[in-house]
Parts: structure tokens; C-alpha cells; sequence
């Protein structure tokens, strides 16, 4: 399943650590392999610094034992990408341009 076709909208209004927040995306799938592909974002009133941007998210996929990949952003850190045991800056655009990475990220991923 391609991950760009299960985005949706939704009208969830929250408070995330004291902001709020509008659940835009909260999607959990786990294929017959076992693997699990979890996607949330909201839309914040302000940004996570030192994020420019208002989303704060978090996209995982791997399995119960192992994070194969992982895209998220968090206060002091900023966007950041989990693979292979290693972290990385992750040089946000879009939300579209996110997803789209995650996705390339899951269809490439492959056993060491």
C-alpha cells in the first residue's frame, strides 16, 4: 500500500503540551509480514523550535524489536531522521515532501 494514499483529514482539536493542536493524520498499519507503518501529525498553533514549520510528527516504521526508520521532530532537536541505528537532520519543505520520503524510505527498505 502506498503510504501517499492514506492521509486524511481530520477535525480533532487537542492540546499538546500546552499548545494547541489539530490532528491531521493518525494512520497505524501492520502488513502480513508483521511490520508496522504508524503515521501521526498534527498542526500546531506555533512551531516545535527550532522548526520553522507549525507540524509535529512522528513516522515509524519497523516492528516491535527494531525501528528499521523513523521521521520525527522534537523541542531543542528539530527534524530529524532514525535509520539504521543512526540519527540524522532532516531538512523539512513540505508535508507532502515528508510523507513522500517516509515512503521512499519504507518501499527501500530491505533486510541487512
Amino acid at each position: 500500500m502506498r503510504v501517499s494514499t492514506i492521509l486524511h483529514l481530520n477535525n480533532t482539536i487537542a492540546n499538546m503540551q500546552y499548545v494547541a493542536a489539530q490532528s491531521i493524520l493518525r494512520q497505524k498499519f501492520i502488513r502480513p509480514d508483521g511490520a508496522i507503518i504508524e503515521m501521526v501529525v498534527w498542526l500546531l498553533d506555533t512551531s516545535v523550535l527550532p522548526c520553522a514549520h507549525r507540524y509535529k510528527y512522528r513516522l515509524f516504521f519497523g516492528d516491535a524489536v527494531e525501528c528499521r526508520v523513523r521521521y520525527d521532530n522534537e523541542r531543542g532537536k528539530g527534524d530529524h531522521r532514525h535509520a539504521g541505528g543512526t540519527e540524522v537532520p532532516y531538512v523539512f519543505t513540505t508535508l507532502d515532501a515528508l510523507l513522500t520520503d517516509f515512503e521512499q524510505d519504507v518501499n527501500d527498505w530491505r533486510p541487512t
